[in-house]
């Protein structure tokens, strides 16, 4: 497999913006993500233990590699407060070949 095609976007929701500086510095220190957006709140409406829920959240939009992803997933559940956090990945199928190498790069675990 072509290394840029081992890029992922994982989108992950948490509670508020204070939890979300917090995990993106967590993950880019641990060298588990190149990139965290984080982006404005959004209203999330959702069926939990057979009630339909509302909560104000915000999202991450966390960019990595197919090889840190589950160093990735553990991180996040590990450092979120939902007993069942949302952690969604999505392929990359193409992008700027020099972005793509950079997300490889600094996804490295020898990275300095």
């Amino acid at each position: 497999m072509d290394e840029r095609n081992s890029v992922l976007l994982v989108i992950c929701n948490v509670p508020d913006a204070d939890a979300a500086r917090g995990m993106a510095e967590t993950l880019l220190a641990r060298q588990l993500a190149a990139c965290v957006n984080v982006l404005p709140p959004v209203q999330s409406y959702y069926r939990w233990q057979g009630r339909i829920e509302h909560a104000v959240e915000t999202t991450l939009l966390i960019k990595t590699t197919v090889m840190r992803y589950p160093a990735l997933e553990a991180a996040l559940q590990e450092l979120h407060p939902y007993d069942v956090p949302e952690i969604i990945a999505v392929p990359v199928a193409a992008g700027l070949p020099a972005y793509l190498d950079w997300v490889n790069s600094e996804t490295e675990r020898d990275a300095q």
